[in-house]
């Protein structure tokens, strides 16, 4: 028979441990916030600093007047969209900002960082930024994801809680909304998407449940709208919408900037949205991509000039690297073709594409891995 003082000593030392690892997990969680903190380009922050210059290679110009120009009730500030993965934040993102910004996909948890769109109003600026989903992480990338989200709320001037009119209130969009009950001071318009795939009846039932829900977790909704991006319904009023709760600031940004992504972020996403296309279920939690390289090619004549852009895909496994590549690089050619055409579209340049595709074994688990694709 073991001792009893030998059995307590034990589940002393494993109380210990058990308390000393609980106290890393946090201690790694509040440097983690700090680093966010540190990241982030709050409101405050854009409307202290210069406007943000021009991207290069998209041939914008900046014909606004000067900022101590512009009415005293003008309006400026930042709007974030929320909701569970594949509620169509994406999509609407781009509708009210009339430009594509942010990717879209039919796959859930498409979206992997914080997109600003910016909306050029007569009467205000409007900035717009699109999170990730938020949901239950199974990966420590899926934890960091979620960081983000939280930490957008707290530097936004207005949220949109987005819920799908096609498909009924789940305990995902429960937990969104409790979560939001905790955020204060900052108006919550609660927005129905995807209408055009709702009957009437089911939109009147769904509007019915987003009130509910409001009183349920203790917000008030500053507005309740249905809205389809598709079919471009109720999208200005939404505008107006979230125009309504903005301060009164002069242009945080230059008029004809229609984001502040960095252009090789934008570049790494249209390639990553094009690897998704017609993929596997498992496929797309597992794939990043990084811009290594974007070069203007030497002697190219002014009038014909051509951007090399390197990039590389990461998966986890060999398999999805097949997956990826296609048979006899079929497929990876198509992916290339694909996100040419549109990064073409958003630089205004003839582009040369250079595609690799690596495995990095767990790197959605791995802080190391995570680092150095940017997450």
């Amino acid at each position: 028979m073991v001792p009893m003082t030998s059995s307590g000593s034990g589940r002393s030392r494993s109380r210990q441990a058990a308390n000393a690892e609980a106290a890393k997990k946090k201690a790694d969680r509040v440097k983690r916030s700090q680093k966010l903190a540190e990241k982030r380009v709050t409101s405050d922050q854009v409307r202290d600093s210069e406007p943000a210059p021009t991207a290069y290679g998209r041939g914008v110009r900046d014909d606004s007047p000067p900022r101590n120009e512009f009415p005293d009730d003008f309006r400026a500030g930042f709007a974030c969209f929320v909701g569970r993965p594949n509620a169509g934040k994406s999509t609407l993102t781009n509708s009210v900002v009339g430009a594509k910004v942010a990717i879209t996909s039919g796959r859930p948890q498409t979206t992997r960082h914080t997109v600003r769109g910016i909306v050029h109003r007569d009467d205000a600026q409007l900035v717009l930024v699109d999170t990730p989903g938020l949901h239950k992480p199974r990966t420590l990338l899926g934890a960091r994801l979620n960081d983000e989200v939280r930490a957008t709320w707290a530097e936004v001037d207005v949220i949109g809680f987005c819920v799908p009119a096609d498909e009924k209130i789940g305990p995902g969009d429960r937990y969104i909304a409790a979560e939001l009950a905790q955020v204060r001071r900052t108006p919550k318009i609660a927005i129905l998407t995807k209408t055009d795939k709702a009957s009437k009846e089911q939109i009147a039932e769904q509007l019915l449940a987003l009130v509910e829900l409001g009183r349920e977790v203790g917000v008030e909704w500053a507005e309740v709208i249905p809205v389809s991006a598709v079919r471009d319904e109720q999208i200005q009023l939404l505008e107006d919408l979230l125009v309504k709760q903005l301060p009164e600031s002069p242009p945080l940004y230059p008029g004809g900037e229609l984001t502040d992504e960095p252009e090789e972020v934008m570049v790494g996403e249209l390639v990553r949205e094009a690897a998704l296309e017609g993929v596997r279920d498992e496929l797309p939690h597992s794939l990043a991509v990084t811009v290594e390289e974007m070069t203007l090619r030497e002697d190219r004549p002014a009038d014909r000039p051509l951007l090399d852009v390197h990039a590389t895909l990461y998966v986890e496994r060999p398999s999805q690297k097949a997956i990826i590549i296609g048979h006899g690089g079929e497929r990876l050619r198509e992916v290339g073709s694909r996100a040419r055409q549109q990064i073409e579209a958003l630089l205004g340049t003839p582009v040369f594409l250079d595609l690799h595709v690596k495995v990095a074994k767990d790197w959605q688990r791995d802080p190391k891995q995570l680092a150095k694709l940017g997450f």
